[in-house]
């Protein structure tokens, strides 16, 4: 049975929230997620988590940190744990009782109002769509994280790996949700959406992105055109649209060059004593720069167009990053993501619209 759509309807700003858990994902399962959740509700008066997973492995992380289940942070039991490796298909089929399957259908059932896990994202996202399935008008569901920006802020950037081959209206729907999200959560009611290509003049690309930029240019968004992969980093615009392959690549990319330019940092400062004294004095610098390129500030990325919020952590977060995941987790469901991207899917262009359907 799909949820009730009375559930997207937008809740009440100092409404409490329930996040649930998925306790047992990513490479550090409990000693991870459970500290990061007593700490998420211990600075969040209004809201409350469910901590889903192995009963055992949940309350021996519990005694560790001298915490006791209450009101606002019940342990739900799960006898299943889907591996990181495991394939999509046989987490979704053969553990019906993982606790990430068990989270998301907290989500179904209104008993918690999103779902976040470092788990496996291939079958998070085959799980979600099963159970929750997509809001009407879209086609396929996309994963949507931010990068950081020249602006000072962060671009959003979709599809991240979800789709690897993707139709000219999907990218349009894609946009459509990219939109949604940065109007709801960063109080943008027209974001800038850009298509990610080859070149920014309007012959270059495949005809898949070409077609999808006119879709987009009548579908009503503030749709600025082609992008190129330097225009994620500049700010050109708030939104950058793009298939799984080209945007998981860019993901990697980005994460691979951020590496590199923190190892030779750290190598070329500790090259020599004099290098060594330049460090120090150029540490306040260094340090707002650290800051400010921390991944982990960016954790959490959206598994858009399902009937419910469900957040997808890196599987390495520590309990900082983990954390901003809940906090992302958080802002969608208290800014009623999920009921503007199906308000905004209902009122699109004819012509738009026609072709989505």
């Amino acid at each position: 049975m799909r949820p009730d759509p009375a559930r997207w309807a937008a809740p009440a700003e100092r409404m409490d929230i329930t996040v649930a858990v998925d306790c047992m994902g990513g490479d550090h399962g409990p000693h991870v997620t459970v500290p990061a959740a007593l700490e998420f509700v211990r600075a969040r008066q209004e809201v409350n988590c469910v901590l889903v997973g192995l009963a055992d492995a949940i309350q021996a992380e519990l005694n560790a940190q001298g915490a006791t289940p209450d009101a606002r942070l019940r342990v739900h039991a799960a006898s299943e744990v889907v591996g990181m490796n495991e394939p999509p298909a046989l987490a979704l089929r053969g553990k019906k009782d993982s606790s990430m399957r068990v989270a998301v259908n907290l989500v179904r059932s209104g008993e918690a109002h999103a779902c976040v896990s470092a788990g496996n994202t291939g079958a998070l996202m085959a799980i979600s769509r099963f159970v929750l399935k997509t809001l009407p008008g879209i086609d396929r569901p996309a994963i949507a994280t931010v990068l950081p920006n020249m602006q000072g802020g962060h671009t959003t950037v979709l599809d991240l790996g979800a789709n690897v081959d993707c139709t000219s209206e999907q990218l349009m729907q894609f946009g459509v949700m990219g939109a949604m999200l940065v109007a709801a959560v960063e109080h943008r009611e027209r974001p800038a959406v850009g298509l990610l290509n080859i070149g920014v003049e309007d012959i270059k690309g495949n005809e898949t992105v070409k077609r999808a930029a006119e879709l987009l240019r009548d579908s009503g968004l503030n749709f600025c055109g082609n992008v190129e992969g330097d225009d994620i980093y500049k700010g050109t615009a708030d939104v950058v649209v793009c298939d799984g392959f080209v945007g998981n690549a860019v993901l990697k990319a980005s994460e691979g060059v951020a590496q590199m330019l923190a190892a030779g940092l750290r190598e070329e400062f500790t090259r020599s004593p004099m290098r060594r004294l330049a460090a120090a004095l150029a540490a306040p610098a260094l340090m707002a720069f650290k800051q400010r390129m921390d991944h982990r500030r960016y954790n959490g990325a959206s598994l858009l167009g399902l009937r419910g919020i469900v957040i997808k952590s890196h599987g390495s977060a520590d309990l900082y990053a983990f954390g901003q995941a809940l906090r992302r987790g958080e802002e969608e469901v208290r800014n009623d993501v999920v009921r503007r991207i199906s308000q905004r899917m209902a009122e699109l262009h004819p012509q738009a619209r026609s072709a989505a359907a």
